[in-house]
């Protein structure tokens, strides 16, 4: 039997150059893109080809020991990215309405989780792309900010929503923040077959968090997060169900 990623087909996605550094621009509404907004479409595009590679290969995936997580946490390890986390859950609500909460309000994070203090899109190079400016709340691992390039995808069988580090003119970190570096993020979402009215979540992350913290702290601490953000989520979710 076909694995779900074995189903969906992948033909369509091409390869692109890497994207230069340049400094963001809103495009103008019926133009096309410019040179420098096509540079983050693109390395979003490339972002999603190198997890659609992930998804599509057998690897290797540890479990990962995160009390009352919520969701099947596990780990592996790969080439240029170093340690992979994978968490999968199901929430009770349709992929269209995740994919609101993920995406397209990305902003209004901060009000229902309390790890992030603040997320502000900087563009948007298109309908798809966006590139965002985030900033953790204080942790024991100190604060980071994130300049990262979001992409999203949509076929018939799930949506994709895929970030990594922007190339870019970067705001300077907050003061006492640092710029930490996301490697690779990619959440899939898929309905649950059988009940379209719920969503199966797959998120693979992969994170460069800067700073002096050991490996194994780093290790440590990003499954938690994961599992952090989806009680946020689910309990966002639950709260707002009958708005």
């Amino acid at each position: 039997m076909q694995s779900w990623a074995e189903r969906v087909d992948f033909s369509h996605f091409s390869v692109f150059p890497p994207a230069p550094e340049a400094r963001c621009t809103e495009p103008e509404a019926d133009t096309q893109p410019s040179s420098t907004n096509l540079s983050y479409i693109h390395q979003g595009e490339r972002a999603l080809q190198r997890a659609l590679g992930i998804l599509q290969q057998s690897h290797c995936w540890q479990p990962e020991a995160v009390p009352n997580a919520g969701a099947a946490m596990s780990s592996t390890v790969l080439p240029g990215l170093g340690r992979v986390f994978r968490a999968e859950a199901v929430l009770a609500v349709p992929v269209g309405r995740l994919q609101g909460e993920l995406f397209e309000r990305l902003e209004e994070m901060p009000r229902w989780n309390p790890s992030l203090s603040r997320v502000e899109v900087l563009c948007r190079p298109g309908e798809d792309t966006l590139v965002t400016h985030e900033v953790t709340a204080a942790s024991p691992v100190g604060r980071r900010d994130f300049v990262s390039t979001r992409h999203r995808s949509r076929t018939r069988a799930a949506i994709y929503l895929v970030g990594t580090t922007a190339h870019l003119e970067r705001p300077p970190a907050p003061q006492g923040c640092i710029r930490a570096e996301t490697r690779l993020s990619c959440i899939v979402l898929q309905p649950l077959p059988g009940n379209p009215s719920c969503t199966r979540v797959t998120w693979l992350l992969s994170m460069d968090l800067k700073g002096w913290i050991p490996t194994s702290v780093t290790n440590r601490v990003l499954p938690q997060c994961q599992a952090k953000f989806i009680g946020h989520l689910r309990q966002h979710l639950s709260s707002t169900a009958c708005l």
